[in-house]
């Protein structure tokens, strides 16, 4: 890379095109997540009193599945990928299953898709020289402090509270989504580094 180049790159918010595509969808989810402030709790007890509640949150659910599944295939897993990426679902299925509401589980899903790009917008910057701290722990941590702001503004809401239940899902949401990523990352990797020429 020219010196040119790379002093431009330094200077630059962003260091690719991806790092601020992932980053302008980080936005769009905290966006989405404060924007139900307000709303959350009418609209679900309106889908709850219409039993449409359950049924919203497994489309939700199978829509997340279905992007990660098809964006695991197009990278034509190995054998360890796949068992990673059951492991996971087996985990994620046993969480939703012990949570009690769809409202609870709704935080594996935003907080799980939040942390998930803060982390890989994170690994794009590293992966063209910026300095990023173990990313996985910055963005775990990130998006635990996105939802502290969350559950401290419900506490001046008159519809809303704060729950550290809430809080406690919210961290437990980012640490499985990351370490997920990352765990699939690890198998990818693995895979590619003992495939022969």
């Amino acid at each position: 890379m020219s010196y040119q180049r790379k002093k431009a790159n330094s200077m630059s918010l962003f260091t690719s095109n991806r790092e601020r595509r992932l980053w302008l969808w980080t936005l769009a989810v905290v966006v989405a997540i404060y924007s139900t402030l307000g709303l959350a709790r009418t609209l679900a007890g309106h889908l709850r009193t219409h039993g449409l509640l359950e049924a919203l949150f497994m489309v939700s659910f199978l829509l997340v599945g279905a992007v990660i599944l098809a964006y695991g295939l197009k990278a034509r897993p190995g054998g360890l990928e796949i068992g990673v990426a059951l492991g996971v679902a087996a985990v994620y299925i046993l969480v939703f299953v012990r949570m009690a509401t769809p409202e609870e589980r709704t935080h594996l899903i935003e907080y799980g898709v939040l942390s998930v790009f803060i982390y890989e917008a994170l690994k794009e910057r590293a992966s063209h020289g910026r300095r990023v701290p173990v990313p996985a722990l910055v963005a775990v941590i990130a998006a635990s402090l996105i939802g502290l702001i969350d559950e401290n503004i419900q506490a001046y809401l008159p519809n809303r509270a704060y729950d550290e239940r809430d809080l406690l899902f919210n961290v437990l949401a980012a640490v499985m989504a990351v370490v997920s990523s990352m765990a699939l990352s690890y198998a990818r990797r693995w895979r590619f580094r003992n495939t022969p020429d």
